[in-house]
């Protein structure tokens, strides 16, 4: 038996571990570790919070709470051990001293400042297998690679329609496409974001149809709220019976051209508490140089996360511009059959199937009576190194399954 497939089942377990720290890891990687005895899992841990032990220590200190000695056991480990002095010690070294005598590695850390984890363990005669369910690995730090590499916050698009892909009637009627359960997901999601210090986008016709809230709401309400950014080329009036005027001046964001930041309308609304951000291009330069700003824009702010929520227009300029790194779809058990019901996305144009865009399918789950899926797209930057992921057991490749966040793959826990 080959180690990919010795270690696959302990290595989705470790997946499923880093899962539980999401959101609260930033800048760090969400990851996970677990410990095996004689292939048998006898302690599990992860990284919790930035600042705080990282998965492989919090799994000895799992290990130490059970009385259990790692000398000579195996630690599964979603990504590289740091091999660095940051506000924690090497977690390297805490290996080493531990006794473990073999490491089963996820994938690499491309953090120069991190890297080399794989390399000491060796040097320090620990057995070392790297690569064990490599793709889905990379795709549970997808998040920790785009701050890293591209320098702006992780892309997501969710977006919920019908089997034949309307999100509303022909009078715009949409609540509620789906049910209560797939509602209840997008409040943990935006209440995961929200604790990230991230944001909701929306378009201006969105915000003008829908006046949204944008809150984390029910079960998930509390705590830290995302903030609520408006893509729009007109700005409202200030006076304007908006909820996010009215109740989230200090989280609303819009963001307008150069020109439409510099109107008497800007000004009264940032007198008011809510912030205007104007890009550098004016009224006529192309929406996807004003999104390419929003991003970079966002990522100097600090903001780690951004989740459009619509329309569809807008998430298609943002998905065809690469920056939707995650596409979540909630699928109702419904048929609207009227042509002239709004479509899940507007706008384009192909003359034939080549200039489609394709995305690759993630993860799937019954949400009550609704399909959730998750995709990544072709065109996103990610897609090529994230590769082909597995298959356990026939079910869907994982992505993550914990409180924190969409529970998308569904895998069976054995």
């Amino acid at each position: 038996m080959s180690s990919t497939h010795r270690f696959a089942l302990p290595m989705r377990e470790a997946i499923l571990e880093a899962g539980k720290g999401r959101f609260d890891t930033y800048p760090n990687p969400s990851v996970g570790a677990v410990l095996l005895h004689d292939g048998v899992i006898v302690a599990r841990g992860h990284h919790n919070h930035a600042g705080g032990p990282h998965a492989e220590v919090a799994c000895l200190q799992d290990a130490q709470r059970r009385c259990i000695s790692p000398r000579g056991c195996t630690m599964v480990v979603t990504l590289e051990p740091c091999n660095h002095q940051g506000k924690t010690g090497p977690c390297t070294e805490a290996i080493i001293k531990a006794g473990i005598s073999r490491v089963v590695i996820g994938t690499h850390d491309p953090n120069p400042k991190a890297q080399g984890g794989a390399q000491r363990l060796r040097e320090a005669g620990v057995d070392v297998i790297e690569g064990v369910l490599e793709p889905e690995c990379r795709l549970v730090v997808a998040d920790y690679l785009t701050w890293l590499e591209q320098k702006r916050p992780f892309g997501m698009l969710k977006l919920a329609s019908t089997l034949d892909g309307r999100i509303a009637t022909r009078t715009g009627n949409s609540r509620w496409i789906t049910g209560e359960e797939a509602r209840s997901d997008v409040h943990r999601l935006r209440s995961g974001i929200g604790r990230a210090g991230g944001a909701i986008l929306i378009g201006g016709s969105t915000f003008r149809k829908d006046n949204p809230q944008l809150t984390a709401r029910g079960i998930h309400a509390g705590g830290r709220q995302p903030k609520a950014i408006v893509f729009t080329t007109t700005l409202p009036d200030s006076s304007a019976e908006y909820h996010l005027l009215r109740e989230r001046a200090e989280d609303a964001i819009f963001f307008v051209n150069c020109e439409e930041g510099k109107s008497d309308r800007a000004k009264a609304l940032r007198d008011i508490g809510v912030t205007v951000l104007a890009s550098e291009f004016g009224p006529d330069a192309p929406v996807d140089d004003h999104l390419h700003y929003l991003m970079k824009a966002l990522y100097s702010m600090g903001m780690p996360y951004l989740l459009c929520e619509g329309g569809g227009r807008l998430g298609l300029r943002l998905m065809e511009a690469g920056l939707v790194d995650l596409f979540f779809l909630h699928m109702a058990n419904t048929i609207i059959g009227d042509r002239e019901a709004r479509p899940l996305f507007d706008g384009r144009t192909p003359d034939t199937l080549d200039e489609v865009l394709r995305l690759k399918n993630v993860g799937t789950r019954l949400v009550g009576l609704d399909m959730a899926m998750a995709y990544l797209p072709a065109n996103s930057w990610l897609a090529p190194s994230i590769g082909e992921l597995s298959t356990l057991h026939g079910e869907s490749s994982l992505w993550l399954c914990d409180e924190n966040f969409p529970q998308i793959p569904g895998q069976r826990q054995d």
